[in-house]
Formats: C-alpha cells, sequence, structure tokens
C-alpha cells in the first residue's frame, strides 16, 4: 500500500462553522452557510478521490459532516471508500460560530442506540466502522455491560466496532480497552487516537494495538494546525532539509509509523489537501531521531490544545 492510500479524509473542520483547527478561515468561504459548507466539503471529497484517498471519517458532532458526506455518496456513488464516523457526542452549536457549547458529551445507551440510527440514515449504507467518540478511562462504557453487548451487535450490521481516544492517558485508556470483551470475543476491532511530533505518548499502546490486529488510525497529526502555521524551531528546519513545508513533515512523520494503518488528514479545501499530499514523497530515516526530540509530555499538549478558541 503506498502513501496515499494510507490516507483519510477527516470531516471535522468541515462539517460545522466553527472548529479548533488553526490556519482553516482563509481556506474557507467567508460566509459559512449550510449550502457553501457543504460545497467545500465536496470539493475536498473530490480532491481526495481523484487523488487516491478512499478512507473518510465523520463524527454525529461533526455538524451537517455526515450529511454532507452521505450526499455526495449518494451522487458520486464509489464502490472504493470506507467510511467511519463516531458516536457520544452531539452537536450543539446551532450553525453559530460563537455558540456558548458547541458539542456535549454523552456516553450512554439511549445515546449510542439514537445516533446509530441517525448516522445509518445519513450515510445511506456506506457505513464501515463506528466508533465511540473520544474514549477516557472515565467513560461509564467501561462499567456499563449493556451498553457494551449493544455496541457489539453492530457488527451483525457489517460494521466494525472502534474507538477513538483523546486527551494525556490516552495510552492508558488504549490498553483497557483492548481487553474489553463481550462473549468471549474483543469488543473493538478499530482504535483512532491522537499522534503526532508534539505529541507521541499513545505511540507504544498503539503499536500494542497494531500487534494483536487492531486497525490503527491517527488523528490531528498536524496538532489542529499548529505544526503546519507555527511549528517549532526544529520542525522548521528538519521541512527546510527536506525541502518541504512543516504540513508535509508533520504528516510524513506520522506515515513512517510501521503500525499506522491510516493517517487522517483534515483539509478544508483542494490547495490544502495538495500540500498535504507532498508528505508521500518524503523520506525521513535519517532525521526521526531529531523529530523524536521534539515531542512534548501530554499534559502540556492537551493543555494547550484546550486553549484553542472555537473560530
Amino acid at each position: 500500500m503506498n502513501a496515499i492510500q494510507r490516507l483519510g479524509i477527516g470531516l471535522a473542520a468541515l462539517g460545522r462553522p466553527a472548529y479548533i483547527n488553526v490556519g482553516r478561515a482563509d481556506e474557507l468561504p467567508r460566509h459559512r452557510s449550510v449550502e457553501r459548507m457543504r460545497a467545500a466539503t465536496w470539493d475536498v471529497l473530490d480532491a481526495a478521490y481523484a487523488a487516491g484517498i478512499r478512507w473518510v471519517d465523520a463524527a454525529r458532532s461533526y455538524g451537517r459532516a455526515e450529511e454532507f458526506l452521505g450526499g455526495w455518496l449518494t451522487a458520486r456513488a464509489p464502490e472504493d471508500v470506507t467510511v467511519s464516523s463516531k458516536w457520544g457526542y452531539a452537536y450543539v452549536g446551532e450553525w453559530k460560530t460563537d455558540a456558548p457549547v458547541h458539542e456535549v458529551k454523552e456516553h450512554s445507551l439511549d445515546r449510542y442506540e439514537a445516533q446509530y440510527e441517525e448516522t445509518r440514515a445519513l450515510l445511506n449504507g456506506y457505513l464501515s466502522v463506528y466508533q465511540v467518540h473520544s474514549l477516557t478511562e472515565e467513560s461509564p462504557l467501561f462499567k456499563d455491560a449493556r451498553l457494551q453487548a449493544v455496541v457489539a451487535e453492530a457488527a451483525a450490521d457489517g460494521v466494525r466496532v472502534g474507538f477513538s481516544t483523546s486527551g494525556p492517558g490516552q495510552a492508558d485508556t488504549i490498553r483497557r480497552a483492548m481487553a474489553l470483551e463481550v462473549s468471549g470475543q474483543r469488543l473493538f476491532s478499530t482504535v483512532q487516537s491522537t499522534w503526532n511530533i508534539l505529541e507521541t505518548s499513545a505511540g507504544e499502546a498503539l503499536r500494542e494495538a497494531h500487534g494483536v490486529g487492531m486497525h490503527v488510525l491517527l488523528k490531528e497529526v498536524l496538532a489542529n494546525g499548529r505544526l503546519a502555521t507555527r511549528p517549532p524551531a526544529g520542525v522548521r528546519n528538519v521541512a527546510a532539509k527536506n525541502l518541504v513545508q512543516p504540513d508535509a513533515l508533520a504528516l510524513a512523520a506520522a506515515l513512517s509509523r510501521p503500525w499506522a494503518d491510516k493517517v487522517l488528514i483534515g483539509p478544508v479545501s483542494p490547495a490544502q489537501l495538495a500540500a498535504n499530499l507532498a508528505a508521500a514523497e518524503v523520506s525521513l530515516d535519517d532525521d526521526l531521531d531529531v523529530l523524536a526530540g521534539l515531542s512534548v509530555p501530554p499534559e502540556i499538549y492537551w493543555a494547550e490544545r484546550s486553549a484553542l478558541p472555537w473560530t
């Protein structure tokens, strides 16, 4: 599988008017109406498909992302696209960039059952993977055997069950979730976690997950745009040495992880996508040690991420 085939498109920054990603505002329509954001989403999906990308990731909380994606799938009718989505957060931003709250988390049986049906209806038969959104060790799912059993039933619909993680405790959450079983079978077959040059703490746990056959997806590989727009000096230096921009370098670092089955990217325009795709031509064999020294403690990384404004 070549580098492009290992990439996937994430729709967190396209399905709603506001998000925390740095560097997206200038690439989006000035007036972020539903119609214009739908068109922007379709433009990115068309360009990504033409480039050879065949995985798209959404979530119930990404505003209208599932609706936009479902419309694109119906119009284009691709036969070779894998679609993953997530449940657990509800979008409550009312399509306002200045909403006081944009999403609300709830890992409950009622939330799962309602959102699973909503997702399946919007994605029109294309759903392949359904993930618990931002699972943490505090999630009630770990102690709710009934919820675990109902989630496992998605396999009967041909849907793989997965989870995503966030926060400084990702590694512990991954290992605990790997151990969950329903009727003697591992509950989860996919895991989606944050890994990037600055935040590498989940790496060893993800390697273990890959080793037992789980499908590993990396998200936020550009640190919500920070590695593209305001990278540390070390990133700028290695990027200059390789004659690429910092975003391509950061993506190449993620692609260099042999245990990463898919690396999700979140461009909001075909131009951003084209810049990202330069990562496919980068070889970092001589620079991996330098990049490894740029990571920061996860507590610091996640505190900085939490401070990013929704714009």
